[in-house]
């Protein structure tokens, strides 16, 4: 954890900046009690991939954390976690973004989103291709309950370094241009990229949301 958020900071140094960059510590198959370990060591936000292990650890662990679903988020899944958690990183689809809205307003609460953009165009992972992005945003801003908080992104694991800065990169591109654009409801908050492997990379190039699991719980995290 100590070494992590130094390379935070050093990375955030290195690229100019002085704004906060959220630590999202991803707890997929880790049991309570670690979480718990790593809650106490200053973790304030945790990321689950399965609306299953959302359900199951959130009484748990109580409310006094942030929790993020941060992985493929089934349309049928959406009743069980949408006023429990606070920020959908995965929106991808216009019929979750309706499903989202529906249970929102049953509620009448505003829940909020990040667009996830398929940069690499890998067919092992969900998202947008960067030039759907825009058309969705636009269909998204008709539904009331649902707010879009920024973008996210899953790079390829490589060691290339060159194309997950261009990767990322392209992702501040996307950023910059839908702030040009002045959407009503739309707000640009949030670039959440950058893992393990890479999350040094990310914030030089602007994220301020990184998940990291296997360099805060090992490998058994994936």
């Amino acid at each position: 954890m100590l070494i992590i958020n130094e390379n935070i900071e050093k990375a955030k140094l290195k690229s100019g900046r002085n704004d906060d960059v959220k630590l999202i510590a991803v707890t997929k198959t880790i049991d309570v009690e670690r979480i718990k370990e790593a809650i106490a060591l200053g973790v304030k936000d945790i990321g689950e991939n399965k609306v299953q292990e959302l359900q199951t650890k959130i009484p748990l662990l109580g409310d006094n954390i942030n929790y993020h679903m941060i992985g493929y988020l089934q349309t049928n899944k959406v009743k069980y976690i949408f006023d429990k958690i606070s920020l959908i990183h995965s929106l991808d689809r216009i019929s979750l973004a309706k499903e989202i809205d529906k249970r929102a307003k049953s509620k009448n609460i505003i829940v909020d989103t990040l667009v996830q953009v398929n940069v690499a165009e890998e067919d092992t992972k969900s998202g947008l291709k960067v030039e759907e992005v825009i058309p969705f945003i636009e269909e998204v801003l008709k539904l009331e309950n649902i707010k879009v908080r920024g973008l996210m992104t899953i790079a390829p694991f490589t060691d290339d370094k060159k194309l997950l800065r261009n990767i990322f990169r392209t992702m501040s591109k996307i950023k910059d241009d839908i702030i040009s654009r002045n959407y009503e409801r739309i707000s640009m908050d949030f670039l959440s990229m950058g893992m393990t492997n890479d999350y040094e990379i990310a914030i030089e190039e602007g994220a301020n949301l990184v998940r990291i699991g296997t360099g805060i719980f090992g490998k058994r995290n994936y």
